[in-house]
């Protein structure tokens, strides 16, 4: 089975590949563990979907990857294995919950900057026809900023930034922000405050973060949305399902949907394009100068 989804999954890559359109690249983080990063990838993944966009999540949180917990399944290979027996990129994509496709984690990418020139060549051919297929390309990236994670997050179209309304996790966040805003101060970023009391809780705690930023780093980050400290996620968790799926109803998967619509409404489809195309590029640079 796993086999006849890769063949016809490599035969449509193969179809869209000389498509000049490009999946948009969204690299989620936090400064810290523990903060729902991988839940609200997981979460977002299925709410672009549920819009018709074709979604491919991508977990690079090495050595603690998530999303294949949360939805109560795994893959026959990762990106390991992907890179290790050179494989297409069509046989490591799995099929999730509401056919959302997923990419699972390992631990051959902490040093993805350090791969012999063949294999890397051959990690971004293939992701690069990924971007074919898709609409959006969502990559789950661990907590905090390694200076590996950093070139591959630099590269990408947009950040968004997962934080708390814990002291903690504002500090964290605001350090990776910074990390990242010292090597390029334009990319474009997000901010979503997860586990929120309540909305005002919420854009309270984007509001401390906001000044913090503007005053230190000269940089205005726009809000993406809250998401309340809903007691459905934790059930969701336990029974290794989505809350989006698990109780669509619920306050968090509302605000979800809301946050969701809220931000394709602000893309721009006749910008992004130019945008999307350097991803591989940069990447490529990246690799060169950490060779």
């Amino acid at each position: 089975m796993m086999t006849d989804q890769a063949a016809r999954l490599r035969e449509q890559l193969n179809m869209r590949h000389n498509q000049p359109k490009q999946a948009h690249t969204i690299a989620v983080t936090s400064g810290k563990g523990g903060v729902g990063k991988s839940n609200f990838s997981l979460n977002f993944s299925l709410a672009l979907l549920k819009e018709n966009h074709r979604v491919l999540l991508f977990d690079l949180d090495i050595g603690m990857g998530n999303i294949e917990i949360l939805i109560g399944s795994s893959s026959q290979h990762t990106i390991v294995d992907f890179l290790e027996q050179q494989l297409s990129i069509a046989d490591i994509i799995t099929k999730g919950p509401s056919g959302l496709d997923y990419i699972s984690g390992g631990t051959g990418l902490t040093n993805l900057f350090k791969l012999s020139e063949s294999k890397f060549q051959h990690f971004a051919s293939q992701l690069e026809r990924v971007f074919h297929h898709y609409d959006y390309v969502i990559f789950d990236m661990g907590a905090g900023i390694s200076e590996d994670a950093l070139r591959f997050i630099l590269s990408v179209d947009e950040i968004i930034a997962i934080t708390t309304p814990e002291p903690t996790s504002l500090t964290d966040a605001y350090a990776a922000i910074k990390y990242i805003c010292i090597n390029n101060d334009s990319i474009p970023f997000s901010i979503v405050v997860n586990r929120s009391y309540d909305r005002k809780v919420g854009e309270s705690t984007y509001q401390r973060l906001s000044l913090t930023i503007k005053q230190f780093l000269s940089r205005d980050i726009p809000l993406l949305g809250t998401i309340p400290d809903d007691p459905s996620i934790m059930k969701a968790v336990i029974h290794q399902t989505p809350f989006l799926l698990y109780q669509p109803n619920s306050q968090a998967s509302k605000a979800l949907i809301n946050l969701t619509s809220d931000y394709l409404k602000s893309k721009s489809t006749s910008s992004s394009n130019i945008e999307q195309k350097a991803f591989i590029t940069k990447l490529k640079s990246f690799f060169m100068k950490g060779r």
